[in-house]
């Protein structure tokens, strides 16, 4: 269905402006006239990309089709990032429309109306028009995978077939807020300790770079023996004023060689395999990966997916190659017949208590119970970690920020000492 961008009076006689979905313009103002609002101006939406003509004409009349560039420019642009919490918001204000026995077109009309960003209000004008045409929810969903991963659209599917969508998008959106809030912790665990680095490593740049050869020409320009440690300081000195392009060429080209590998399969494994042994940082990440496993797991059960459905969903969400690779080996030994703790066991990724804890979810019936009580464990675990993180690195960082600054000042004091000894 078209949609329309619209300028028009109320009954007041004050201006306002605002988006309406009609088969036609005619439609359109005669739903605005309804509402006692009198249209000045009006014109349809389009889709650039839907617009352009791909046929150009021919010399003898004929058609023929027009080249498409190998990059076309014109369709670049920068997608919006959507933000989880945004979008748990609109999924728990779908839930409790649709519980209050609101119907879903209707559900999704009043979120259109509320709806303050565009693009959002524009996709969910498109899911409402698919509703009103006889398709289903997750169906149209799934049209818009940049809102709508297939953790999301699957968990939609299994609460339309057994009729308990509400129920299945108040889970979607409690999971959605225990992974916002979980990131967050994460990132702010990483980023402190980031900040302060690149902070003290500008400022012994700075120092290196523009005050300290200021100070060593003067003291190279007496021709007098300089202590070990100045001398020291003047060749790292001259290192970064002759050499920092290349050694920034060098960081970039650096950038893009990681950026390569990890773009590769056996890369990526490499890396997140890595990422799960690194000291300090380590064993949090992975305990974050266990946590958003167990947590995505059990939700997916409780919304009523099998098991070796939920976990082809869990391996593409847990974003670890080497979790994701294990949860695929997880899923190949059930479908020959094994049980799922076994192979979790045998993983080396997961902690045997994991294995065991399945264990006795699976053969009490109880799996997702299990798996909500494990989650919740490690989230606890996580929440220790970073404050024991922030507590270690910190004195740490702020040691070593102090040992280099300590060697500049010692470096340049120790030869103006002599100088005034003699």
């Amino acid at each position: 269905m078209p949609i329309f961008q619209y300028t028009a009076l109320s009954p007041n006689g004050k201006t306002s402006k605002g988006i309406i979905d009609a088969d036609t313009p005619r439609d359109a103002r005669l739903k605005l006239r309804a509402n006692k609002v009198h249209v000045t101006d009006m014109k349809e939406i389009k889709d650039r990309a839907k617009g352009k003509n791909t046929k150009v004409a021919k010399a003898g009349g004929g058609t023929a089709v027009a080249k498409k560039p190998l990059i076309d420019f014109s369709n670049i642009r920068l997608e919006k990032r959507v933000k989880v919490s945004d979008l748990a918001t609109f999924t728990r204000q779908f839930a409790t429309l649709l519980k209050s026995g609101i119907q879903l077109a209707e559900s999704l009309n009043a979120l259109v109306e509320q709806c303050t960003d565009r693009d959002m209000e524009k996709v969910l004008r498109n899911v409402k028009e698919d509703i009103t045409g006889g398709g289903s929810l997750a169906e149209s969903l799934a049209r818009h995978p940049r809102y709508f991963n297939d953790l999301y659209v699957n968990m939609v599917r299994a609460g339309e077939a057994s009729g308990n969508l509400d129920a299945v998008l108040t889970r979607i959106a409690n999971y959605m807020q225990k992974q916002a809030s979980l990131r967050g912790k994460i990132s702010a665990a990483v980023t402190y300790p980031i900040v302060m680095v690149v902070v003290g490593t500008a400022v012994v740049i700075f120092l290196m770079s523009y005050v300290v050869p200021r100070i060593t020409s003067i003291l190279t320009q007496r021709n007098q023996e300089l202590p070990l440690v100045t001398e020291i300081l003047i060749a790292v000195s001259d290192f970064f004023k002759d050499y920092w392009v290349i050694a920034l060429v060098a960081l970039v080209g650096l950038g893009f060689f990681m950026k390569g590998v990890l773009a590769t399969e056996k890369g990526r494994l490499k890396w997140d395999t890595y990422i799960l042994k690194i000291p300090i940082f380590g064993p949090l990440f992975s305990k974050q990966a266990i946590s958003r496993f167990a947590v995505t797991f059990s939700t997916l059960l409780k919304s009523g997916l099998p098991a070796l459905d939920a976990l082809k969903i869990v391996a593409m969400v847990v974003n670890n190659a080497r979790l994701t690779q294990v949860i695929q080996d997880i899923h190949g030994r059930i479908v020959e017949g094994a049980d799922i703790a076994t192979p979790i066991k045998r993983s080396k990724v997961f902690p045997p208590m994991i294995g065991y804890m399945v264990s006795v979810g699976e053969q009490s019936g109880q799996l997702e119970e299990i798996l909500d009580r494990i989650s919740e464990s490690y989230e606890e675990e996580i929440d220790l970690s970073i404050q024991r993180l922030t507590a270690l690195i910190e004195p740490v960082i702020i040691i070593i920020l102090a040992i280099v600054v300590g060697f500049i000042i010692a470096a340049v004091l120790l030869p103006l000492l002599d100088f005034s000894n003699l």
